[in-house]
C-alpha cells in the first residue's frame, strides 16, 4: 500500500516520485491526461536543477537530450544587435536547453527503474482529511471510481490544481494584460547554435511588441513566442497557461510578427505545433493544509523570464521529497514538514517579483545585472528558523546552498574528486574542515563519532572530513579528502569549522567543530535520535560539546 498520493506527472510529479522512491518513501503517481502533453513549455533548465539532477543520477541523460545555452541576442529596434554569452565555468553545469517533454521523457525512465509507472487517466475528484491521514475519491478513464487512503496527498497538478482548490486554498495575484503565441518552427538564419534571441520594440505607455526565439536540441528549430493580435484573442481574454482547446497561431501569424520586428525577416517553416497562452503571477496562500501539500505551478505561477518556472517546482519536490521520506520512515518528528512552506514559499514569491519586474523592464534593464540571479544557485533558506548558523566563521552560512570543490584528493583514487561526489545520496552529511598542520587526534574524534552516528541513526548521517595535509591515516566510516588545491578553503574559508549538509543539499548547521552542542540540537530538528548522539554508547572521543 502506497503512503503517499502524488496528483501530477508533469516534471514536478516525476521529480517528486522519483526522489521518494530514492528516499525509501512508497508512492502512487496520477495523472489526468492519457499521455504526456505535446506541447514543450518550459525549455531552460538551470545550473541548480542539473546539480539536482546529478544528485538523483539523471544528469548526464538530460545533458545528452539537451542542448547547451550560450548566450543571447538582442534586437532592440533603434539599436545596434547585441550578443552577450554566458560563460558558467565557474559552476559546475551551466545553463541547459531542453524541452520539456524530454524532461518527462528522462524523469519518466527514471521513476520506473524505481518500479514505478505513472497511472495515466485518472483524476482526483475528492479529497477528505481525516485522522492520520487523507481519504481520496479517483475517477478512472474507463468510467470506474476508487476511493483510497494515503498517509499524505502532493498537489504538483499544475496551475489549475484540483488539490489546491479541493484545500479552498487562495491563489493571489493577476494575469498579463496580453496573450501570447507559441510555436515549434524552423528559422533560416545565422545566429549561432544554442544563441537564443529577443527582438523588441519599445512602447511609451504599453508592454513592448517582442518576438523570443529559445533553441531547441535539433539544429535550426526553436520554440517562438510573441504577443498575440487582438483578431486571434476571444472576447473576454483566456485563461492561464497554454490554451489547447483553442486553435493555435498559423505560421504565417508568426511570420508577421517576424517581419515586422527582425531586421532580415528570416523565413519561418516546418511549424510542428502552435498555440495561443497567457501569464499570470499568482502565489498560494499556504503550501500546506494538514496532510496535504502543492508544489509547482500548483503553488506558484510567473512569466517565464529567466526559465524559472518549472525549475522552482522541481526544486519545490527535492525540498519536501527527502523530508517526508524521513517522517514516513519514523526518522524524523513531523514538525520537519513545517520547514517545506517555511523555506519554498518566500522562494516563490522572490521568483514572481523578480520575474515580474524584468517582464515589465524588458529592454529597460539598466546597470549591472547579477549574471547568477538566473542560476538559482543563491537561492537560500538563511533565517527561515530551520537552519542554524555559528557567527563568525568564513564561507557560506547556514541556509545557502552548499557550494562545491574540486581538485580534492582521496586515498586509492587516482583522479581529482569533487566535494559533490561526497555529498551526492540520500543521508545528511557532516563535513568537518581540519587545515591545522596535525590533524591525526581529532581525526581519530572525529572517525568515533562517525561510528556512533552509524549505529545511532541508522546510516541516515555519513561524515567527511577535510585536511590541508596529505598522506593521513584511514579510519573506517570517515571519508578523507586531501584538498590538494585549496579550493574548499576557498570556498568555505580557512580556519577550522564543520558543517551539515542536508540531503537536499543546504547548509543545516556550521559551527566551529562538530563537538558544539549546536550540532546536536539541530540534527534533532531532523532526525530522532540524533539527540543521543554522545550519551551513553559507543562513543568514547574527546567531544565534550557532545553530551548526554
Amino acid at each position: 500500500m502506497a503512503d503517499i498520493l502524488v496528483v501530477g506527472a508533469g516534471p514536478v510529479g516525476l521529480t517528486l516520485a522519483g526522489e521518494l522512491a530514492r528516499h525509501g518513501a512508497r508512492c502512487r503517481i496520477i495523472d489526468r491526461l492519457p499521455a504526456p502533453s505535446p506541447y514543450c513549455r518550459a525549455i531552460g533548465v538551470t545550473p541548480r536543477t542539473l546539480e539536482v539532477w546529478d544528485d538523483m543520477g539523471v544528469a548526464r541523460e538530460m545533458i545528452e537530450a539537451g542542448l547547451w545555452i550560450t548566450g543571447m541576442r538582442s534586437i532592440i529596434q533603434g539599436r545596434p544587435a547585441m550578443d552577450t554569452h554566458e560563460d558558467y565555468s565557474f559552476l559546475p553545469y551551466a545553463h541547459l536547453g531542453l524541452p520539456q517533454d524530454e524532461t518527462e521523457r528522462v524523469l519518466t525512465r527514471h521513476l520506473g527503474r524505481a518500479g514505478i509507472a505513472v497511472e495515466r487517466g485518472v483524476t482526483l475528484t475528492g479529497l477528505r482529511q481525516q485522522a492520520g491521514g487523507v481519504a481520496v475519491r479517483l475517477a478512472h478513464a474507463n468510467g470506474t471510481t476508487e476511493e483510497a487512503a494515503f498517509r499524505y496527498v502532493v498537489g504538483c497538478d499544475g496551475a489549475h490544481s484540483s488539490v489546491r482548490h479541493a484545500l479552498g486554498i487562495s491563489f493571489e495575484g493577476e494575469a498579463m494584460p496580453m496573450t501570447f503565441m507559441l510555436g515549434d518552427v524552423r528559422i533560416a538564419w545565422d545566429l549561432p547554435y544554442g544563441m537564443s534571441l529577443r527582438a523588441l520594440r519599445l512602447n511609451e505607455a504599453a508592454p513592448p511588441d517582442l518576438f523570443v526565439a529559445v533553441p531547441l536540441p535539433e539544429r535550426g528549430r526553436y520554440r517562438v513566442s510573441m504577443v498575440a493580435p487582438d483578431r486571434l484573442v476571444p472576447a473576454g481574454g483566456t485563461g492561464h497557461g497554454i490554451q489547447a482547446e483553442m486553435p493555435g497561431p498559423s505560421i504565417e501569424d508568426l511570420q508577421a510578427v517576424a517581419n515586422d520586428l527582425l531586421p532580415d525577416r528570416p523565413r519561418l517553416s516546418g511549424m510542428r505545433w502552435s498555440s495561443m497562452f497567457r501569464i499570470s503571477m499568482r502565489l498560494a496562500t499556504r503550501y500546506r493544509d494538514g496532510h496535504v501539500f502543492i508544489a509547482g505551478d500548483a503553488a506558484h505561477i510567473h512569466p517565464p523570464t529567466g526559465g524559472q518556472g518549472m525549475n522552482t517546482g522541481i526544486q519545490d519536490a527535492y525540498n519536501l521529497a527527502w523530508k517526508l521520506a524521513l517522517v514516513l520512515n519514523g526518522a524524523a518528528p513531523e514538525s520537519l514538514l513545517d520547514s517545506y512552506e517555511a523555506e519554498r514559499r518566500p522562494v516563490g514569491a522572490e521568483v514572481i517579483a523578480r520575474t515580474r519586474a524584468a517582464t515589465e523592464g524588458y529592454g529597460r534593464e539598466s546597470g549591472k545585472q547579477d549574471r547568477l540571479a538566473d542560476t538559482q544557485i543563491l537561492v537560500s533558506y538563511r533565517g527561515s528558523g530551520w537552519v542554524q548558523d555559528g557567527a563568525g566563521y568564513d564561507g557560506p552560512v547556514a541556509g545557502d546552498r552548499a557550494p562545491d570543490a574540486d581538485g580534492l584528493r582521496q586515498r586509492g583514487v587516482g583522479f581529482p574528486l569533487r566535494l559533490q561526489d561526497a555529498l551526492r545520496g540520500t543521508e545528511h552529511v557532516l563535513v568537518a574542515y581540519l587545515p591545522g598542520g596535525d590533524p591525526a587526534p581529532a581525526l581519530n574524534d572525529l572517525a568515533a563519532f562517525a561510528q556512533e552516528a552509524r549505529s545511532r541513526l541508522d546510516g541516515r548521517l555519513r561524515v567527511t572530513a577535510v585536511t590541508a595535509v596529505a598522506d593521513l591515516d584511514e579510519h573506517p566510516h570517515l571519508t578523507l579528502f586531501h584538498d590538494a588545491r585549496g579550493r574548499f578553503a576557498e570556498a568555505y574559508g580557512n580556519r577550522e569549522a564543520s558543517f551539515l549538509v542536508r540531503p537536499d543539499g543546504y547548509l543545516g548547521w556550521r559551527g566551529g567543530s562538530w563537538r558544539d552542542d549546536g550540532l546536536r540540537e539541530h540534527l534533532g530538528s531532523a532526525l530522532r535520535r540524533a539527540a543521543c548522539l554522545g550519551g551513553p554508547g559507543p562513543f568514547t572521543g574527546a567531544a565534550p560539546g557532545i553530551s548526554p
